[in-house]
C-alpha cells in the first residue's frame, strides 16, 4: 500500500532547528546550526508578526491532510538538546506557539557523542524529567533513532530495532504516545519508510529542502532549514517564496 500523500492545496513549511545556542569558535565544524537565543527569539516575533502559528508536527496534521486552512508553519527542532527546553520553550509559550524536538532514545541525560569524530562540540541532552517538562509546558517530542545512526549503513533487521524501538522507548518514560520520526542526517532508502510505517508512526521528516506541497509522502515530508545567519528577510524568503522549493532534489 502507498504511503499517504497530504493533500495541502498552499506549501506548508516545517522549519528545522537543532541548539539553540551561542555557537561555538570560529571554525568549529558545522557551526551554523547553532542559532542563538537572541535571533530565535526575534525569529519567533517574526513569525507571529507575519501572522503565521508555529504548530507541532501533531497539530500540523490537519492543515497537511488539506481539512484545515491557515498561515501556519511547523516547528521542529533535532537531537533533544537541553538548550532547547532553557531557550527556545519559553519563547515558544510565551507565543502560544508548539513543536517537536526529535530525541535520541538511548542518549537522554548525556550528550551528542554522535558528533565526536566530526569535531562538534559536546552539547547536553535533556534527561527523562527534563523531556517530561518539555512536554509539560506545550512541547511535543518525536523519535529520532535510539542512537542516532546512519540507517542505511544498517541491515535490515537493525535498522528496523533504531526506527520502532524508539518509539517504545520514549513512550515509556513519557507514559503517552510519539507519532513522529525524523531520520538522522536526513538519510534513508524506501525500506526504512515502510519501518516507519509499520512502527505505527504517523510522519516521517527529511533533510529534504522545500515546503510541504500537495501529494508529499507522509513519511518523507521535506523541511525548512534555519541557520545561525538566517536573517529575517531570508526566512521570509524560505516562508512565502518558492525558494526552499527551487532546492528540492
Amino acid at each position: 500500500m502507498s504511503p499517504l500523500k497530504t493533500r495541502n492545496t498552499y506549501p506548508i513549511p516545517i522549519l528545522t532547528y537543532h541548539q539553540i545556542a551561542e555557537a561555538p569558535p570560529k571554525g568549529t565544524p558545522h557551526r551554523s546550526l547553532c542559532v542563538s537565543p537572541a535571533t530565535f527569539r526575534k525569529q519567533m516575533a517574526f513569525l507571529a508578526l507575519m501572522g503565521y502559528q508555529g504548530l507541532s508536527m501533531t497539530a500540523l496534521q490537519p492543515y497537511l491532510r488539506g481539512e484545515r486552512t491557515g498561515k501556519v508553519v511547523g516547528i521542529t527542532l533535532d537531537d533533544g538538546y537541553l538548550n532547547n527546553l532553557v531557550h527556545a520553550a519559553p519563547v515558544l509559550r510565551h507565543y502560544g506557539y508548539s513543536s517537536t524536538c526529535y530525541v535520541v532514545s538511548q542518549f537522554l541525560g548525556k550528550t551528542n557523542v554522535w558528533d565526536q569524530e566530526s569535531g562538534i562540540p559536546e552539547s547536553a541532552l535533556m534527561d527523562v524529567a527534563q523531556l517530561r517538562e518539555w512536554v509539560a509546558g506545550g512541547q511535543e517530542v518525536g523519535a529520532h533513532t535510539r542512537h542516532h545512526v546512519h540507517l542505511r549503513q544498517l541491515v535490515a533487521n537493525k535498522a528496523r530495532e533504531e526506527i520502532a524501538l524508539c518509539k517504545k522507548d520514549l513512550e515509556n518514560v513519557l507514559g503517552g504516545v510519539v507519532d513522529h520520526f525524523c531520520y538522522p542526517y536526513g538519510e534513508y532508502e524506501a525500506g526504512h519508510a515502510a519501518m516507519v510505517v509499520e512502527a505505527g508512526y504517523l510522519t516521517a521528516t527529511t533533510t529534504q529542502r522545500s515546503r510541504c506541497v500537495e501529494a508529499d509522502s507522509f513519511t518523507e515530508l521535506p523541511r525548512v532549514p534555519v541557520a545561525r545567519r538566517t536573517t529575517r528577510f531570508a526566512l521570509w524568503l524560505k516562508l512565502a517564496t518558492e525558494y526552499e522549493d527551487r532546492r528540492r532534489r
